[in-house]
C-alpha cells in the first residue's frame, strides 16, 4: 500500500512469455534456453524449473494411430464389458435403420451412423444399458439391377433363383464392406451379429408381420392407380418416388356438349367445356370431367363458340388462348353441372372414343390453375380413381408395363406415352379440332422413380395393398403422432402431413428379389387364398428354407397336404408371383430385432435417420407396428439434414461434389470427422467442404493442445497423495472449477436433448477462452518456477488433473480415439482404473464447484483484463513497452469498480500477466484508464519478471528474491 486510495503489486508470481517471445523459459539476449544460461556463464537454471514433458505428441497423425487404438478395443472387448456393467438407469434402445448393402458408404452414413454412435455411446456412459445392434436392407430393386446387368453383359438369362442367388451373395459382399467403413469411423456395436433382411429368421418375421395384416383386415388385393415406372416395370410406393423438375406438354382440350338437361348452354353452340392437362397421354383414359361443386363457373361467348369453365380462370384462360374479347352470358354452381354429357375430345379419330365424358363432382378441384374442370381418367390418379368409384366408372388404363399404349388406345397402340405418345395424342386433337390455343411447354415438378430416376406413369394395375382407412387406422396413426417426441420439434409436421395424405400402401413388386408376397390362387375358381392355414403354412417353409423356397417349391408341397380352396373346394393351386415392398422389409424391423434380439425392447426409445423417412421408415415402421401391435414403434424420433456441400449445393457423386468418408479418415483422422458431426446442427441440412473441414481441424488441434498441456503438466502429480481439497483453493482455481461445471452441466444438457452442436461449441469456448487465453496462461509460472511440491503447484495441478478427467469423460463418445489416447498416459484416481475411458461413467456435473457469486466477481476481473491487454498491445506496438511481462500497469477505477478490484490487488499483476500493477481510485463519475509503462528494476533470469528485489540474494544475484528462494530450496533437498 503507497497511500490512501492506491494499491501496487509486483508480481508475486510471473509467466514465461508467449511462445512467440520466447523459448520454453526465461533466455535473456537469446543466451539462455530453457532457463538455463549458455555454457561459460554464470548458472544453468534449466533443471530448476518444473516445465512440462511430452504426454501425447502434438501431431496427432490419427490415420495411423487410430486403427492401433481399435486393435486394443478389441483385444480387451471394450464393447461387451461397457455392456456388462451395471445399469441402474435402465435400457436405452436405439434401433438402428437399415442402410441399403449396394456400396461403398457416402458422407450421408457417416453423418447418421456417427450421430447414433454419440447417442449410445453417451447413454451406457451415463448408466443406461445401450446396446447398439446394426441392420442392412438387403432386398429391392437396385441390387436386383446391378445383378442383372451382370448376366446380360455375360450374355446370360438367369433363372428366378440363379438371379436371387447371385442378389444375396452380391449383397452380403456390401455389407461387409460396409461394415468395415462404418467401424473404421469408430461406431461400436453388434458387428459380429447385425441384422440382415435376407436371412431366414428375419424373413420369415416379415412374412408374420404380412399374416398379421391379413388377420387383422388390412390387406385386399384390387385394380388400383399406382406409382409405375416404365423403365424397371415394377411398382412402387410413395417413398420410392422423388420429385424433380420435368417440361411437360400444356394443352387447353375442347370437349364438345353432348347433352345438357339442365340448360346450362345456349341453344346455339358449338358449345364446350375446357379442361387443361399437362399429360396429354392419359386423354385417350378420359371418362369423365370434374367441377367442383362450390365453384362458380360461366359461359363465356368468344369468336362464335361457347365455353364452360370456372370464373377466376376465365382471363387466364383466355389470354392463353389467344382470345382477347369475350361476353359472359350465364353463371353456374359447379353442383348444378352434375349429370351433364360431354363427348369425349377424340370422337371421330377411333370407335373406341364413341363416348360420353360425363360431369361429376369432386372437392379436389381447385381454380389456382387451369379452368377449375379436370380431365378425369379413373385408371391414371388416385383422386380419379375414387372419383371414379363413386361414379360407377370403369378403371380403363390402355397403358402396358413398359409404358406403352394398349390395343385399348386405339390407333396410339404400341407408342411409349412420353417418347410419341404425348406428341401422338396432340397432332390427333389439333386435327380434331380439340384443342385451345396452342400447345405449350410447361415446367413442374414431376414424380421419377428413385433409382432410375426416370419419369413414371400413374397406372392401374392389379396389386396388393395396406388399406389405410381401414376401422379408423387413418386417424389412430394420426393421434399416436402426437405421443411421439420428435427432434426438431417441427418435423412432426410433416410426418402428419405424409400420413394425413398417402393413399393406400401398395404392397406388391413385380421383381425377384424380396420377399415372395405369401398367397395363393385356385386354379379352378382363381379366387385368392390367404387363410390361416395357407398363411402358416408359408410361414414354417421360409422360417426353415429362407424366402427362396417360395420361388422354388410346388405350392401343393407348401400346403397341408388335403387341402382345399375355401371358394370352390379346389385342390391345384398357383403362388403370388409378386414380392413385397422392400419398405414392408425396414418397416417390419421393429418385430424382427426389437422384439426377437436379447436385451432390446419394443418400442424403442430412439430412432435417427434423415429427413426423407418420414415418407419412408418412420412412416412405414409406424404404418405395420400401429397395425399389428397397437403402438408406434419407437418413443422419439430424430431427423437428420441432407448432405450439402460448401456452396449449399447437395452431395452427388455423379456432380463431382461428394467427400467420401473415406477420403477423410485418411487425410485428417475419423476423429476430426467426428468433431465435425458434433458441430454440426444437424436437423438442418448440413455442409461440408474443404474450408469447413479446416476449421473442425483446427478447433481439434487446439483441444488436442489442450490435453497435451493439462497431462505436460501433470507427470509428477498423484492425485492419491497431491490432491489439494476444494476449500483449501484460491479463488482462480475455484473459477476453474466453476466453469468446468457450467460446462458439464451444459454438455449433459447437450446429450440429453440430442443437441451436440452445443457441447462442441461449449467444450471449443472452455478451451479456447477459458483455459488457453486465461486460466492456462495465468497459472504457467506457478507451474513451472514453484517448488514442485508447493501448496501453489500442487493447488493448479488438482485443478488440470479435475479438467483432465472430466473434460476426457465428457468429450469420450465424440473424440473416441482422442480421449483414448489421453486416458492412457493419464493417472486416475482411487477407484478410477477404468481400462478404457469408454468403460468409465459419464461424469457429474459437480454442482458443489459451481459458485455464481464468484462468477460474477471474476466477470469484473476478465473484463478489465480484456482492457488491460488492449492497452498493452498498443503500447507495444508504440514501441513503449517492449513486451507486456517488461511492464507495469496503472489502472484507474472509479469507486465502484475499485472496491469490487481492491480484494484482488495483489493478484492484478498475475491476472494480466505483467510484472507489477498499480490500482487507483479515481474521480467520482470516471471511467476506468489503464496506463502501461517500462517496469523498474531488472529482469530475473528464471521467471522473466522485471522486478526491483532481482539480485536482492547474493547467492543468485540474476533472480528475483522469489526465484531464488525456490532454487535455494530445491538445493538444500
Amino acid at each position: 500500500m503507497t497511500g490512501d486510495g492506491d494499491l501496487t503489486t509486483a508480481r508475486s508470481t510471473g509467466t514465461p512469455p508467449p511462445a512467440e517471445a520466447r523459448p520454453e523459459a526465461p533466455a535473456p539476449d537469446g543466451a539462455r534456453q530453457n532457463g538455463a544460461t549458455a555454457p561459460g556463464t554464470e548458472q544453468d537454471y534449466r533443471a530448476t524449473l518444473n516445465l512440462p514433458r511430452e504426454a501425447i505428441p502434438m501431431r496427432a497423425n490419427l490415420a495411423q494411430r487410430e486403427p492401433e487404438i481399435q486393435a486394443l478395443w478389441e483385444r480387451l472387448d471394450v464393447y461387451r464389458r461397457s455392456l456388462n456393467r451395471a445399469a441402474p438407469r435402465g435400457p436405452f434402445i436405439l434401433h438402428d435403420g437399415p442402410p441399403y448393402s449396394n456400396g461403398d458408404i457416402h458422407m450421408g452414413h457417416a453423418l447418421n451412423k456417427i450421430l447414433k454412435d454419440f447417442i449410445t455411446r453417451h447413454r451406457t456412459m451415463a448408466g443406461f444399458y445401450s446396446p447398439y445392434v446394426p441392420g442392412w436392407d438387403n432386398h429391392g430393386l437396385p441390387i436386383e439391377y446391378e445383378v442383372t446387368k451382370e448376366f446380360r453383359t455375360r450374355g446370360e438369362t438367369p433363372s428366378k433363383l440363379a438371379l436371387r442367388q447371385r442378389c444375396r451373395k452380391f449383397a452380403r459382399r456390401w455389407v461387409e464392406v460396409q461394415k468395415r467403413e462404418f467401424q473404421r469411423l469408430g461406431v461400436r456395436g453388434e458387428w459380429d451379429n447385425p441384422y440382415l433382411t435376407m436371412d431366414h429368421t428375419f424373413e420369415a418375421k416379415i412374412v408374420e408381420v404380412f399374416a398379421e395384416l391379413v388377420k387383422r383386415g388390412f390387406v385386399y388385393h384390387g385394380l388400383k392407380p399406382v406409382y409405375w415406372c416404365p423403365s424397371d416395370e415394377t411398382a412402387l410406393a410413395e417413398a420410392e418416388i422423388e420429385y424433380t423438375p420435368k417440361v411437360s406438354p400444356s394443352i387447353y382440350v375442347l370437349f364438345p356438349l353432348r347433352h345438357d338437361p339442365k340448360g346450362i348452354f345456349p341453344a346455339q353452340g358449338p358449345n364446350y367445356t375446357v379442361a387443361w392437362t399437362t399429360t396429354p397421354w392419359t386423354i385417350p383414359a378420359n371418362l369423365a370431367l370434374a367441377f367442383h361443386p362450390d365453384v362458380d363457373y360461366v359461359v363465356v361467348r368468344a369468336e362464335e363458340a361457347c365455353y364452360l369453365l370456372a370464373e377466376p380462370l376465365v382471363e387466364a384462360t383466355m389470354h392463353a388462348a389467344g382470345i382477347a374479347d369475350w361476353d359472359l352470358l350465364s353463371r353456374h354452381k359447379g353442383a348444378e353441372i352434375e349429370g351433364t354429357d360431354f363427348w369425349h375430345p377424340l370422337r371421330g379419330v377411333d370407335p373406341v372414343y364413341d363416348r360420353p365424358s360425363p360431369a361429376v363432382l369432386a372437392s379436389y378441384v381447385t381454380v389456382e390453375t387451369g379452368t377449375g374442370v379436370v380431365h378425369t381418367a379413373p385408371g391414371h390418379g388416385e383422386e380419379d380413381f375414387r372419383t371414379g368409384l363413386a361414379y360407377g366408372l370403369r378403371t380403363l388404363s390402355p397403358v402396358d408395363d413398359q409404358g406403352r399404349f394398349t390395343a385399348e388406345a386405339g390407333p396410339f397402340a404400341g407408342l411409349h406415352v412420353f417418347h410419341q405418345g404425348n406428341d401422338a395424342v396432340n397432332a390427333a386433337l389439333q386435327r380434331q379440332g380439340a384443342l385451345l390455343g396452342a400447345v405449350t411447354p410447361y415446367e413442374h415438378q414431376y414424380p421419377h422413380c428413385w433409382r432410375c430416376h426416370g419419369a413414371i406413369v400413374f397406372r392401374a394395375t392389379n396389386q396388393w395393398f395396406m388399406k389405410i382407412d381401414h376401422n379408423g387406422f387413418r386417424q389412430r396413426a394420426l393421434k399416436a403422432i402426437q405421443g411421439v417426441r420428435w427432434h426438431p420439434a417441427e418435423s412432426i409436421n410433416r410426418i402428419t402431413a405424409m400420413v394425413a395424405g398417402r393413399p393406400d400402401w401398395c404392397l406388391s413388386r413385380q421383381r425377384s428379389w424380396g420377399v415372395g408376397i405369401p398367397a395363393f390362387y385356385c386354379e379352378s375358381c382363381g379366387e385368392v387364398i390367404l387363410t390361416e392355414e395357407s398363411l402358416a403354412a408359408a410361414h414354417r417353409l421360409v422360417r426353415e428354407w429362407g424366402s427362396d423356397a417360395w420361388f422354388a417349391v410346388p405350392a401343393e408341397e407348401i400346403l397341408p397336404r388335403g387341402f382345399q380352396c375355401p371358394h370352390c373346394g379346389g385342390t391345384r393351386f398357383t403362388k403370388e408371383t409378386d414380392i413385397l415392398d422392400v419398405w414392408f422389409d425396414s418397416g417390419a424391423t421393429w418385430a424382427g430385432v426389437l422384439e426377437e434380439r436379447e436385451g432390446l425392447h419394443f418400442p424403442a426409445e430412439v430412432y435417427l435417420e434423415g429427413s426423407d423417412q418420414h415418407r419412408g421408415w418412420f412412416n412405414s415402421s409406424l404404418m405395420l407396428a400401429l397395425a399389428v401391435r397397437d403402438q408406434p414403434p419407437y418413443q422419439t424420433v430424430i431427423t437428420n439434414g441432407w448432405m450439402l456441400d460448401e456452396t449449399g449445393r447437395a452431395m452427388h457423386k455423379s456432380w463431382g461434389n461428394a467427400i467420401s468418408p473415406e477420403e477423410v479418415v485418411k487425410q485428417h483422422g475419423a476423429d476430426v470427422l467426428r468433431l465435425w458431426v458434433s458441430s454440426a446442427d444437424y436437423f438442418e441440412d448440413v455442409r461440408l467442404g474443404p474450408q469447413i473441414l479446416q476449421r473442425v481441424t483446427d478447433a481439434y488441434r487446439r483441444i488436442r493442445n489442450t490435453f497435451r498441456f493439462l497431462l505436460g503438466n501433470l507427470y509428477d502429480f498423484d492425485p492419491a497423495t497431491d490432491a489439494v481439497s476444494d476449500a483449501e483453493l484460491p479463488e482462480l482455481d475455484r473459477w476453474a472449477l466453476h466453469r468446468l461445471a457450467l460446462l458439464l452441466e451444459r454438455g449433459n444438457v447437450a446429450y440429453e436433448t440430442f443437441e451436440f452442436h452445443r457441447l462442441y461449441h461449449a467444450v471449443h469456448t472452455f478451451c479456447a477462452v477459458d483455459l488457453s487465453a486465461f486460466y492456462l496462461d495465468v497459472i504457467k509460472d506457478r507451474l513451472y518456477t514453484s517448488v514442485p511440491d508447493s501448496r501453489a503447484r500442487r493447488s493448479a495441478q488438482t485443478v488440470l488433473w479435475r479438467i483432465t478427467d472430466h473434460l476426457a469423460r465428457l468429450l469420450a463418445p465424440i473424440l473416441v480415439f482422442t480421449c483414448e489416447e489421453v486416458w492412457s498416459r493419464f493417472e486416475p484416481g482411487p477407484g478410477q482404473r477404468w481400462e478404457s475411458i469408454h468403460l468409465a461413467p459419464m461424469p457429474d456435473a459437480h454442482t458443489q464447484w459451481r459458485d455464481d457469486a464468484l462468477g460474477e466477481r471474476w466477470d469484473t476481473l476478465l473484463s478489465v483484463r480484456d482492457a488491460v491487454n488492449r492497452v498493452l498491445e498498443e503500447a507495444k506496438a508504440a514501441g513503449i513497452v517492449e513486451r507486456p511481462l517488461a511492464a507495469v500497469v496503472t489502472l484507474t477505477a472509479p469507486l465502484d469498480l475499485y472496491e469490487r478490484l481492491a480484494p484482488y490487488a495483489d493478484e492484478l499483476a498475475t491476472l494480466f500477466i505483467v510484472s507489477q500493477a498499480l490500482l487507483r481510485q479515481g474521480p467520482a463519475g470516471s471511467e476506468l484508464t489503464v496506463e502501461a509503462t517500462p517496469a523498474g528494476g531488472r529482469r530475473c533470469d528464471r521467471c522473466w519478471l522485471t522486478l526491483p528485489s532481482v539480485g536482492a540474494r547474493s547467492e543468485h544475484p540474476a533472480l528475483c528474491e522469489r526465484c531464488a528462494e525456490a532454487v535455494m530450496e530445491l538445493a538444500r533437498r
